[in-house]
């Protein structure tokens, strides 16, 4: 009989990072390295070294991601139409304050 065994490097809680699923222990979330590794073509090395966590915690994130890549692909989307938005308004708002 085959036992299944869990890697529970994977947290999720409504008060840390609104719910978002999050390396263990951490403040890290798992689109935060999915996001570095899709557009910052960041190795899983340079992600370790950039986000101060581990090989397993790392490749635990990414399990995650493909397992759940859909839900976590809309969370990325929305987060990037999101940002787009801010940062439109602070340029629109640096323009508003020049002379004329």
């Amino acid at each position: 009989m085959d036992t299944l065994l869990s890697i529970n490097l994977i947290a999720t809680n409504p008060e840390i990072r609104s719910g978002r699923p999050v390396v263990a222990g951490t403040g890290v979330c798992v689109s935060d390295i999915v996001m570095a590794m899709l557009f910052h073509q960041r190795s899983a090395d340079d992600l370790a070294g950039d986000f101060s966590l581990s090989l397993a915690q790392i490749h635990a994130a990414l399990a995650y991601y493909y397992e759940h890549k859909p839900q976590l692909d809309e969370e990325i989307r929305e987060r990037r139409v999101k940002d787009a938005e801010v940062k439109e308004k602070q340029i629109g708002s640096r323009h508003s304050l020049l002379p004329g």
